[in-house]
């Protein structure tokens, strides 16, 4: 009975409006500063003192001036179930400024002189007070913080809250553990961490663990989830921390990386799904700012194909390097007011120039480059997708061989300083028209940069791998087919990739582009290849759910093999021969690639562009087939659209 009419009470409070709660914790604090006073006296005379007339005037006089304090001191602004200890620095700071201002009122007006009020009391009164107003809105916080929450929890719906276990018992833990409290969506349960230190010891009510004791809690109270609350650390640490975890039956969980903390973009409690990025463990290397600013400070900045994945990335970071104005030049309408309107808000002082158009209209280029005097271009624009560019092949070559010409006819005609092509690992020893197509479109700025009458542009091409989280990747692929309870679909078992980030990718693009010399071919280090299979498999376990295989028929999310698509390797290569040499940057290689000089290749354009635009399947194969090195299609021509 007493429990449901508390209930009803803090239900009652907790559900006026902020005017009337800030009025009724004044009303109580009024309260707690007669009493106090009143207690203060009492514990002086040790006795239960009872004010004589004269004395009446000072319990009126104490309020008059707390009150005043403590507002212009905030203490009403704070939310008492969120107040932590910053609030309480402030209660300690009100209660002393008020003593003072108390004291010295009496002093003034010769109270202590006449015996009215023994200097003893004021002490006393800061104390007793200090203990009423602190106190109070502890035990407010934790009645309606632990108790009723923001949507009024029953205590007997605590059992159905899931637990939870925190890895990292650091500030960010502990931030996170009183999070998920205040929340109620999960109960935290324990602490994992490494600091042996810690180990059986108490934070804010939740015991600390080692490791070894995971599997002891996951069975005691029914664990299914998992989260690492480890922001600061490498993400190499990151990644061991994950491979421990994945033979649990746990959904394993993070928390944001520390810079997008720091940044404000999401805060300490914001949870997530495991990055991929922490599965791979590939830690970022320092930029060199040089490299950064060489192509870009103060200059006029074109990138083609800007709302793409790789070229909105590129915009991103070029807008946070003080150009003089940027040139986003996209075909698709909707692309391009997405990253205009992304980078306004980014920098709003940044000259942000939005112009639709194709990378085969040479005319439209050069006049956009020559009106907005362009100095730098980052040439991302292409198709890129194997089976539809493989199905398409004609649209393919016509904008990833000829729009890339046209684009350069036009840095040249400009007097454009730098051109940056973004090719791909596919353009070595292709299988597929479209890695061929990107590979051809290399030696038309290899052919270029020799040619004697270009002086002005200087052509440079940066070569990667797979990038994450780009519109074909394969993680957001397998995260959705997990929500969906799979199937998860994998091409081959023995199918391998290289990954990066695409911000990593975008800031050594940038970086490589500024070390050209002209007709220089940059590849990217990628790292260590990653089995499709193997990554499926991994998220999978690390989602909570259990691989279903012969050996595991009662699993829950089964993978299949759809077979490799038209065009697709088996794994990727960055290198046509093994002649690389090393830059000053750790993770950019130049590859001396073979070339074709510009007055043999002007005559091959003319016989492909001439094919191409009669659909000449057979003869398109044929010069491809020809010129570019490794070219081994893996399609009949009978499957082409044209």
């Amino acid at each position: 009975m007493i429990h449901n009419n508390l209930l009803a009470i803090s239900q009652w409070f907790l559900s006026r409006s902020r005017g009337v709660k800030r009025f009724i914790t004044l009303c109580v604090d009024f309260i707690a500063i007669v009493f106090a006073l009143w207690l203060a006296f009492s514990l002086r005379y040790s006795e239960l003192y009872i004010p004589v007339q004269n004395q009446l005037w000072i319990f009126l006089l104490a309020p008059v001036i707390a009150i005043p304090v403590f507002i212009r001191l905030g203490l009403y602004r704070a939310i008492v179930r969120y107040i932590g200890l910053h609030a309480l620095g402030t209660v300690f700071n009100a209660v002393t400024l008020y003593t003072l201002l108390f004291s010295v009122t009496l002093l003034i007006v010769g109270a202590d002189q006449t015996g009215v009020v023994p200097r003893t009391v004021y002490g006393i009164n800061a104390l007793i007070l200090l203990l009423f107003v602190g106190g109070s809105r502890l035990v407010a916080r934790w009645w309606f913080a632990d108790y009723h929450a923001e949507k009024y929890y029953d205590r007997r719906s605590v059992a159905s809250i899931p637990p939870v276990i925190i890895y990292g018992a650091g500030d960010s833990g502990v931030q996170m553990a009183e999070a998920l409290k205040i929340r109620r969506k999960q109960k935290p349960i324990a602490f994992i961490d490494d600091a042996k230190e810690l180990h059986k010891q108490q934070i804010n009510g939740i015991l600390v663990y080692s490791f070894d004791k995971l599997s002891y809690l996951i069975e005691k109270f029914a664990v299914r989830d998992v989260l690492i609350a480890m922001p600061s650390a490498s993400r190499y640490r990151r990644s061991e921390i994950i491979r421990l975890l994945e033979p649990y039956p746990v959904h394993v969980r993070t928390l944001p990386d520390l810079n997008d903390i720091t940044e404000g973009k999401i805060t300490v409690s914001d949870i997530q799904e495991i990055d991929i990025t922490d599965l791979l463990g590939r830690e970022q290397v320092a930029s060199i700012a040089d490299l950064l600013n060489a192509n870009i400070a103060g200059k006029v900045v074109m990138v083609t194909g800007a709302g793409g994945s790789i070229g909105s990335e590129l915009c991103r970071q070029i807008a946070q390097l003080q150009p003089k104005s940027i040139i986003l030049y996209e075909l698709n309408e909707f692309s391009l007011y997405a990253i205009e309107k992304e980078l306004r808000r980014i920098n709003d002082k940044l000259v942000v120039i939005a112009v639709l158009g194709s990378v085969q209209n040479q005319q439209r280029l050069e006049g956009i480059c020559q009106r907005f005097k362009v100095d730098t271009i980052y040439h991302t624009a292409a198709y890129k997708h194997v089976p539809l560019v493989e199905k398409n092949t004609s649209e393919g070559i016509r904008n990833n061989i000829f729009g890339t010409l046209s684009c350069a006819r036009a840095a040249i005609a400009s007097g454009v300083e730098t051109f940056v092509l973004i090719s791909t690992d596919k353009a070595v020893r292709p299988t597929n028209t479209m890695g061929a197509s990107k590979r051809f479109a290399e030696l038309v700025l290899q052919a270029l940069a020799e040619g004697k009458n270009v002086d002005s542009t200087r052509f440079t091409m940066v070569r990667f791998g797979n990038v994450l989280g780009s519109s074909g990747s394969v993680v957001p692929l397998f995260r959705e087919q997990i929500a969906h309870g799979g199937p998860l679909t994998v091409t081959d078992s023995d199918i391998i990739r290289y990954f990066m980030t695409i911000p990593e990718a975008a800031e050594l693009v940038i970086q490589a582009g500024a070390m050209g010399t002209g007709g220089d071919v940059f590849v990217l280090e990628m790292g260590e290849p990653v089995r499709i299979v193997d990554l499926a498999k991994r998220m999978i376990h690390l989602s909570g759910f259990t691989e279903k295989d012969n050996t595991n028929p009662e699993g829950d999310i089964e993978i299949t093999y759809t077979g490799l698509r038209p065009g697709e390797k088996l794994y990727e290569e960055l290198l046509i021969g093994d002649n690389v040499s090393t830059t000053q940057h750790s993770k950019i290689m130049r590859a001396e690639e073979d070339i074709i000089p510009w007055q043999q290749l002007n005559e091959i354009l003319q016989q492909l562009e001439q094919a191409n635009e009669a659909e000449d399947c057979i003869r398109v194969r044929e010069i491809l087939l020809a010129h570019v090195n490794g070219f081994k299609p893996q399609c009949e021509i009978e499957d082409w659209l044209s």
